[in-house]
């Protein structure tokens, strides 16, 4: 059998080890420190816009501060994106409130501003008030941010952005994580870098970043002992986790290019076969970082050609693909609730399919690739 091809793995860099020896050499062995605070300075620096970075254990609970913040509560309802993760979502109900949630368009696959307005006026007509939105970049590719941002203001919303893997993509040359009023980003173990686990919440000012914080970290008041007048959370990161997270900091812009290498790669694979489009920018506008090269496989039925067809073939050369995100409205978890919108997600989830992304992939674990790919379409 050959060596398995991973959708997207680990891949450091070199000196994240430094950092992790260093909070063993000088036993700053907790979730403080040095680490921590080095990576939240260097991912503000890179996010740019004054923004504030609170590091985290996970993009969940980033989420999740990000609903407390906004005064999310037991009967809010929240607007959010169908086609997404299931991350995204789960924080709504940790806070007792109900997600309505909204389909995607066709050209970034997030969520459609068409349908959101629709959602809007509707749950208004039926006397509910949205409290928030939470848009997610998708596999990378910002979202439509200036129509989205202005149905926000227009109804008074507080905007939250789940960029959990879209660290490096940009929309009209501003950072994703930080067009919202709150911004997530993930460095699970399969993001663009990593800190084995963990995330991080971005806010416009100090005075959130701390408060995110200071819920983070058992909301401790200022005492002698301890004294709690708000519910806390565990959800700080380690300092341990943190100094991986500087190491990766220093090849982010490599990894960046690398990935898109990839997309450029399976652009060309693909460039002749009439059944797949690989999932693109939809103009200039737009800078994705391709975290995961995603494709839509048009099913011939002549041919049995189909997504999960393409899948198992992949699958018997020992090389990972994953299908799409199966809609959040289609989890049985979330049937009951709301949605608004067409099939545009489900029909993403019935064709499209993930390909091996990483940034370490080698010349032949693509020839592989290439390979199995004409092999099946031959």
């Amino acid at each position: 059998m050959n060596k398995k091809i991973w959708l997207s793995s680990p891949h450091m860099g070199g000196t994240e080890q430094n950092y992790v020896k260093d909070a063993f050499d000088t036993n700053w062995v907790a979730p403080l420190g040095p680490n921590i605070t080095e990576f939240e300075n260097t991912l503000q620096a890179y996010l740019g816009r004054n923004s504030q970075v609170a590091a985290l254990n996970s993009g969940t609970s980033a989420i999740h501060l990000a609903l407390i913040m906004a005064g999310i509560s037991q009967g809010a309802e929240v607007l959010c994106q169908s086609f997404t993760f299931s991350a995204t979502a789960n924080p709504i109900l940790y806070q007792g409130a109900s997600p309505v949630f909204v389909d995607s368009e066709k050209d970034t696959w997030n969520m459609c501003p068409v349908a959101l307005e629709k959602a809007i006026v509707d749950r208004l007509a039926k006397g509910k008030k949205p409290k928030a939105i939470i848009v997610v970049d998708s596999y990378g590719m910002p979202a439509k941010w200036e129509q989205l941002a202005a149905i926000a203001k227009k109804y008074s919303l507080v905007l939250i952005e789940d960029a959990a893997s879209a660290l490096g993509s940009s929309y009209k040359g501003q950072k994703c994580g930080t067009f919202g009023d709150f911004g997530v980003l993930s460095f699970n173990g399969n993001k663009i870098i990593t800190t084995s686990g963990g995330g991080v919440l971005i806010t416009s000012s100090k005075k959130q970043k701390d408060k995110a914080i200071f819920f983070a970290t058992q909301s401790r008041d200022n005492a002698p002992h301890y004294q709690h007048s708000e519910i806390g959370y565990n959800y700080r990161l380690s300092n341990i986790c943190a100094g991986i997270g500087r190491g990766q900091m220093e090849v982010l812009d490599k990894h960046l290019q690398l990935r898109r290498n990839m997309h450029h790669f399976y652009v060309n694979l693909f460039k002749n076969i009439d059944e797949v489009n690989v999932f693109s920018v939809p103009s200039d506008d737009y800078f994705a970082n391709y975290w995961l090269t995603a494709i839509v496989v048009t099913p011939n039925a002549a041919k049995g050609i189909n997504r999960e067809t393409l899948r198992l073939a992949l699958e018997a050369d020992n090389i990972e693909s994953r299908p799409l995100w199966k809609p959040m409205h289609l989890q049985p978890i979330f049937s009951n609730y709301p949605y608004y919108g067409e099939t545009v997600a489900e029909t993403l989830f019935e064709n499209g399919l993930c390909l091996p992304s990483g940034s370490n992939l080698t010349e032949e674990e693509r020839i592989r690739i290439t390979e199995a790919v004409v092999r099946f379409f031959e």
